[in-house]
């Protein structure tokens, strides 16, 4: 029984990255790499949505459904095998006793 919560509570982060990268950009935020996690949110999801349209033109919509599949198994791949910054931003944690040189407790 030990053996079973001990999996359950144990979260791998590469699979949760790659389950939130369905929305392209949230599973490089969740391993803390803001810029490329923005980019991506932002423009990486309009531009595949402008070419997937540009190119239904001469594909007989094919595209649209083709092109941000292909995408976001690509940026799932990509945010399972980032390396994982949690922790890693001390400038987001000022409370961390190890920031100020304090004693914890």
């Amino acid at each position: 029984m030990n053996e079973s919560t001990s999996a359950i509570t144990s979260t791998d982060r590469n699979k949760v990255a790659a389950l939130l990268s369905l929305l392209p950009g949230l599973g490089h935020l969740y391993k803390h790499h803001y810029l490329a996690g923005v980019g991506l949110l932002l423009g990486g999801n309009l531009l595949t949505g402008f070419i997937a349209v540009l190119m239904a033109l001469g594909t007989f919509g094919l595209s649209i459904l083709v092109v941000p599949l292909v995408y976001i198994a690509t940026v799932a791949a990509a945010a399972y095998a980032l390396p994982d910054w949690h922790g890693h931003h001390h400038f987001l944690h000022p409370w961390t006793p190890e920031e100020t040189g304090e004693e914890g407790g």
